[in-house]
């Protein structure tokens, strides 16, 4: 998914913002989401230290409460966050330079009053380009849409009992694909492994495996149980070489 975060004091120009993106995305087969801040307040900062997947903030550079360049170095030195997108829109073309040349590694700088819709539009592209480019992902398909799941953001997945689906824990959130969970190892990369007859763990996730009680713990705080006998040396052996 492509997380898209917009924050602009202006409401009119935010929901146009919006507007050309859900445009844009609608014409394609990528699953999206589109979260619309006001202000550079609590709520936008805790958006920012959430595991969302894949993120693209769009900024405006002043603004009553705060600068636009204050969060993108929030982002990128104080949360390390040196992946997501950032494009900075605003009226004040005269802080173009300071904004590019800060080494903050911001995609673009658009000018509101320069023929706007077009550069985002542009930008959508190279966004999209990137995406679908970008790290190794799980792909699956739901409800017609193609959705992607990085890697690097999967705690476990578990095979369902009923049927052959499997269910897929994140760090961010749960999904059911209609893969078995065979198929699934066999596409997935070595870092992930089988406790059990039911479960693939990621060990670049693992936090640490308590073979007394027989659970794995992710970093995030999740934790699975039933780790099979004839795994536990495996586990263990991986866990600390990783």
């Amino acid at each position: 998914m492509i997380n898209f975060i917009i924050c602009d004091d202006n409401v009119e120009f935010s929901k146009k913002v919006r507007h050309i993106i859900d445009d844009y995305m609608m014409k394609s087969d990528v699953e999206y989401e589109c979260t619309v801040f006001h202000n550079y307040d609590d709520g936008l900062k805790d958006m920012i230290k959430k595991e969302i997947g894949f993120k693209v903030y769009i900024l405006d550079i002043q603004m009553p409460d705060g600068s636009g360049l204050d969060i993108t170095r929030m982002i990128r030195e104080e949360y390390e966050d040196w992946t997501s997108i950032i494009l900075i829109i605003t009226a004040y073309n005269e802080y173009k330079y300071d904004a590019l040349g800060n080494r903050l590694f911001i995609m673009d700088f658009i000018n509101k009053m320069d023929n706007c819709e077009t550069k985002l539009k542009q930008d959508l592209t190279r966004i999209r380009s990137h995406y679908d480019h970008k790290e190794k992902c799980l792909t699956y398909e739901f409800n017609r849409i193609v959705k992607k799941i990085e890697y690097k953001h999967i705690l476990y997945i578990e095979k369902e009992k009923a049927n052959k689906n499997c269910k897929v824990v994140t760090s961010y959130n749960e999904s059911k694909i209609s893969k078995s969970l065979k198929n699934l190892k066999a596409e997935l990369d070595g870092r992930f492994i089988k406790i059990n007859k039911g479960v693939l763990v990621n060990i670049e996730q693992i936090k640490e495996v308590d073979l007394t009680s027989n659970r794995v713990i992710f970093k995030n705080g999740t934790e699975i149980e039933d780790i099979a006998k004839c795994k536990r040396n495996e586990v263990i052996k991986l866990v600390a070489n990783y």
